[in-house]
């Protein structure tokens, strides 16, 4: 009896040779995947694809609110943002394509598991740590990893088998996209020193010129309602995205650190998500008490990493997530960003809880400030500076 394998299926070119290279190579009996988590595209091709390629079952998750639940939401909290730029767009998604890739192999029996990374890349990493946390018994294949073949191989790979694809010899970048953001590499972009070309953009291509005030709702940490409107978090995020993505801002271009230890040229567009943490971070600044506030943003790198190297089903991040789930109890209220062209900042925040108390902070005459209690709490917050002063200043004589 053939292995049965399920592979995490994209419709692209890789992906549609690795349906029939794991057949004709390994005897498999292959089960494509394909998850729906916000990057559009006609998904009735896509099946139509895999099954022309030669998988015995084609499969159509939708993932869209799923996605931004259970792994958007909590980078929203965390104020996610890799080596303080990257809002961990692929990186999110990996981990909930690996959980419906496991809940696929128990369902349809199969042994294994499949992917069409490189083995230069992130995602490699993150697909397979996440299965192995997730299902340790599966086995893993990478077929990109295999065969040795370049694109013009893969190109010809497919027309021999009558493979039906849209590739052609030349691939311009290489793209991968979901409701978070959209991820850009390759071809022009190799080259740290060159600009991108405008034809890179898709998600921040200006067309508001009319200055305009976005707000945002927070209950708990997470955004609830745009402009006073309730809206599940995966349509907040697409409507907030094409409006502030329409001012031409959301845009990164940056040489960020894999983990496989290359440096590597990345363009990314996340207007959407840039957006809500900027604002999110904003309401922090007034409802979240002083140190609290400092550790958390101590441990908002450290969540970042680990979600970019693999790690989502690991005991630390579990532990984090507690940690700023906590965090979050006080962290409602709104928050107005104010869009112009190529530029998105917050305007004005306000909370319930907010920890501003303008009676402390105003230098007018309602001032409730003592400020006679200032004098000696300076002195003994200095205290230990002033005493080793004095010895060096003994020591030196």
């Amino acid at each position: 009896m053939a292995k049965r394998v399920v592979l995490a299926y994209s419709g692209g070119l890789d992906t549609s040779v690795a349906v029939r290279w794991l057949a004709e190579e390994r005897g498999m009996d292959v089960i494509a995947l394909a998850a729906d988590v916000g990057q559009g595209g006609d998904f009735d091709a896509v099946r139509q694809r895999a099954i022309a390629a030669g998988a015995v079952e084609a499969i159509v998750v939708d993932c869209r609110r799923e996605f931004a639940e259970d792994f958007v939401a909590p980078a929203i909290r965390a104020n996610a943002l890799y080596e303080g730029k990257y809002p961990l767009v692929s990186s999110l998604s990996r981990p909930i394509i690996a959980r419906h890739l496991v809940e696929a192999a128990r369902e349809h029996d199969a042994d294994s598991v499949a992917h069409g990374c490189t083995g230069k890349g992130n995602d490699q990493v993150r697909f397979e740590v996440s299965v192995r946390a997730l299902a340790p018994d599966l086995e893993l294949v990478a077929p990109v990893r295999e065969w040795g073949m370049t694109r013009e191989d893969c190109i010809a790979y497919a027309a021999r088998f009558d493979i039906p694809i849209t590739s052609t010899k030349e691939k311009l970048y290489s793209i991968d996209d979901n409701l978070w953001g959209r991820a850009i590499e390759c071809g022009v972009l190799e080259d740290p020193w060159a600009a991108p070309p405008e034809d890179v953009y898709a998600l921040t291509v200006p067309t508001g010129a009319d200055p305009v005030e976005i707000v945002l709702t927070f209950e708990e940490g997470l955004p609830t309602a745009l402009d006073g409107r309730t809206l599940p978090l995966d349509e907040l995020i697409v409507e907030l995205s094409a409006t502030v993505g329409g001012y031409g801002w959301g845009r990164l271009d940056m040489v960020e650190n894999r983990r496989v230890g290359i440096k590597s040229r990345e363009v990314y567009e996340a207007p959407g998500a840039l957006a809500l943490l900027l604002a999110h971070a904003d309401l922090e600044d007034l409802t979240l008490e002083r140190d609290l506030h400092h550790e958390k943003a101590r441990l908002e790198p450290r969540w970042s990493e680990l979600v970019y190297d693999g790690l989502w089903f690991s005991p630390l991040k579990d532990a984090l997530d507690a940690f700023i789930g906590s965090s979050q109890r006080w962290v409602s209220g709104e928050v107005r960003l104010r869009c112009e062209p190529g530029r998105v900042w917050v305007a004005g925040r306000r909370s319930q809880y907010s920890l501003y108390d303008h009676g402390l902070a105003t230098y007018d005459a309602t001032d409730q400030f003592r400020h006679e209690d200032s004098a000696g709490f300076v002195r003994l917050w200095g205290l230990g500076v002033q005493t080793w002063a004095a010895r060096q200043a003994r020591r030196e004589q």
